[in-house]
C-alpha cells in the first residue's frame, strides 16, 4: 500500500507560476510510473503529465506542452509539477497518481492510486 500527498496548490494570477509537490510514504515509488490529472470545475478529470519509472520518459498534455514539467526523485519518493504561464483555464483540483501495471501511462484506469488532490485557482 502507498500513500500520495499533493501540496502546493493556490491562487496566483495568469502568467504566473506553482510548483506542485506528490510525496509519497509506505512504500518506494522506485518501481511506479506517476502522472498528475486535474479536474477543472463541473468538468471531468484529465490527464496532464506522465513520467516513467526511470524518471527517462516524459509525456504531455498537449494543452500544457511547454509550460509545465513533470519530474521525480526516487531516493526521495516524491514527484513535482512545475507549472509556468498559468492560464485560468489551468484552474482545476491536481492529482497524482502511480501505476504498477505500466511504465507509463495517459489512462486514470491504469492508475493504482491517488492523492487527495490539491486546488490550483488561476485568476484573470
Amino acid at each position: 500500500q502507498v500513500q500520495l500527498v499533493e501540496s502546493g496548490g493556490g491562487l496566483v494570477q495568469a502568467g504566473g507560476s506553482l510548483r506542485l509537490s506528490c510525496a509519497a510514504s509506505g512504500r518506494t515509488l522506485a518501481s511506479y510510473a506517476m502522472a498528475w490529472f486535474r479536474q477543472p470545475p463541473g468538468k471531468e478529470r484529465e490527464f496532464v503529465a506522465a513520467i516513467s519509472w526511470s524518471g527517462s520518459g516524459r509525456y504531455y498534455a498537449d494543452i500544457v506542452k511547454g509550460r509545465f514539467t513533470i519530474s521525480r526523485d526516487n531516493a526521495k519518493n516524491t514527484m513535482w509539477l512545475q507549472m509556468n504561464s498559468l492560464k485560468p483555464e489551468d484552474t482545476a483540483v491536481y492529482y497524482c497518481a502511480a501505476s504498477t501495471v505500466v511504465p507509463v501511462a495517459s489512462t486514470e484506469d491504469l492508475y493504482d492510486y491517488w492523492g487527495q488532490g490539491t486546488q490550483v485557482t488561476v485568476s484573470s
